[in-house]
């Protein structure tokens, strides 16, 4: 929306609608729902064969990147002017300070050629975010009342990517499926993703598909896209993704009538016993409360890995002098399951002060918004990412897609359309965009 940023800002009004913009509109939304759903399709690993995964992974991602910035070249040649101002700038900052250490970190990192890879692919997705972003401040700014919202987006693509897992399930259970605990469970993802992050997904997908009952959007169609949504969840057995839609449930039902609240209660105690079924696995109480071996490990973590190299770390994305940390009491790996600790081992404590400043300041710039809509946004996407990232990769961990949706987060927030136009830039408006007005400031 184009409103005046202080009382000298000009603002801007329309005076008729063209009739190319509804089918522009309706183009642009397919493009930035399929660019979003090859982009995350990227993150997997589709084929048995490496060089096959890397092309398909690196070829993918950088076509969406450059598909984000075309979109976004397209609706400026349409009269979307492209002026941008910062806001909470402190927080982008911060999150290229966090980068900048991590390049320097090459040159006492033990494998510096695997810490500049995942650095270029945190960087790459950076540079997608900024353009997939610019294409929704666009939107926002100049086609106002259109249906196209960026949670919708996401949960549509993440809808399509969740169903196709299901009936991969259906058609190759042998691919789609993951045997875990000595072959009694079989859980979603298979080795083609990490069946935690696949549960992510679903959470994420199911948050930003919620929006529409704010907005009153085909209610019964959005009924329908969350149902695979949960199915896949509970086929994934992630439990912290189980967490996670409890409490994405529990912050959407806060802002909703009494009626959905009581629905969501039966349904809750309705499944009681499954979900002490799939909390509860091989292994009993003792294996929850070790968090599946993940508590011993951190504790070996901070204890003998950390004081070696307290100050900055071992090098970008790694957490031991080889390519693996192992305890003696504990199992080998080569990334800590949780992205706070993994900043910690990576850039010791001067790169996770700068992360912890970070997140702290982007979570306050975002709940300052005067956009209400804006900030449940933000909460409802969060609060999948941060459970995530205290049991998996994480928003500052591994290259994965939960760093993508944090990126976005980053510049939804931060970047915002400038209204004091240059001369050019208002001359450009007249032209391409006839039917918006520029009105003198007020004041």
């Amino acid at each position: 929306m184009i409103t005046s940023a202080c009382t000298a800002a000009p603002t801007m009004h329309k005076t008729f609608t063209p009739s190319n913009h509804q089918w522009l509109l309706r183009i642009v939304q397919v493009l930035l729902t399929l660019i979003l759903l090859i982009k995350l399709a990227g993150f997997f690993t589709w084929s048995e064969d490496v060089g096959l995964t890397r092309i398909f992974k690196t070829g993918s991602r950088l076509a969406m990147t450059l598909a984000a910035a075309g979109v976004s070249q397209w609706l400026q040649r349409r009269g979307a002017v492209a002026a941008w101002r910062w806001q909470h700038s402190l927080a982008v900052l911060l999150y290229g300070a966090y980068l900048l250490l991590g390049l320097a970190s090459l040159l006492w990192s033990g494998n510096p050629g695997y810490s500049l890879l995942q650095l270029l692919m945190v960087v790459e997705t950076l540079v997608f975010a900024y353009f997939y972003a610019q294409c929704f401040v666009l939107l926002d700014t100049f086609y106002q009342g259109s249906n196209i919202h960026f949670a919708r987006v996401v949960g549509n693509a993440c809808f399509w990517l969740v169903l196709g897992f299901l009936v991969g399930a259906v058609a190759a259970p042998d691919t789609f499926y993951r045997l875990t605990h000595g072959g009694e469970e079989a859980r979603l993802g298979g080795f083609m993703m990490n069946p935690n992050e696949l549960g992510m997904l679903c959470v994420v997908g199911a948050s930003c598909l919620s929006f529409n009952f704010y907005q009153k959007y085909r209610l019964r169609r959005t009924l329908l896209q969350l149902l695979p949504l949960v199915v896949a969840l509970v086929l994934t057995g992630s439990r912290s993704s189980l967490a996670g839609f409890g409490l994405v449930l529990f912050f959407h039902l806060r802002q909703a009538g009494r009626r959905w609240q009581l629905l969501a209660l039966g349904g809750v105690g309705a499944s009681l016993p499954l979900l002490a079924g799939l909390v509860v696995k091989q292994g009993g109480l003792e294996e929850v409360l070790s968090l599946t071996g993940r508590l011993p490990f951190w504790q070996a973590l901070l204890t003998e890995g950390l004081p070696r190299e307290p100050l900055l770390g071992y090098g970008f994305m790694r957490i031991a002098y080889g390519e693996y940390f192992q305890s003696t009491h504990t199992y080998a790996a080569q990334m800590t399951h949780n992205t706070f600790i993994q900043v910690l081992l990576n850039l010791g404590v001067v790169g996770f002060g700068v992360v912890l400043a970070q997140l702290l300041l982007l979570v306050r710039g975002a709940l300052l918004s005067p956009d209400r809509q804006a900030r449940l946004l933000f909460v409802g996407l969060l609060i999948p990412l941060l459970i995530n990232s205290f049991t998996e990769f994480g928003i500052f961990g591994q290259s994965n897609f939960g760093i993508l949706f944090y990126q976005l987060l980053i510049f939804l927030t931060c970047l915002r359309f400038n209204p004091r136009l240059t001369a050019p830039e208002r001359r450009v408006l007249r032209l391409r965009r006839p039917d918006l007005v520029l009105l003198p400031a007020a004041g």
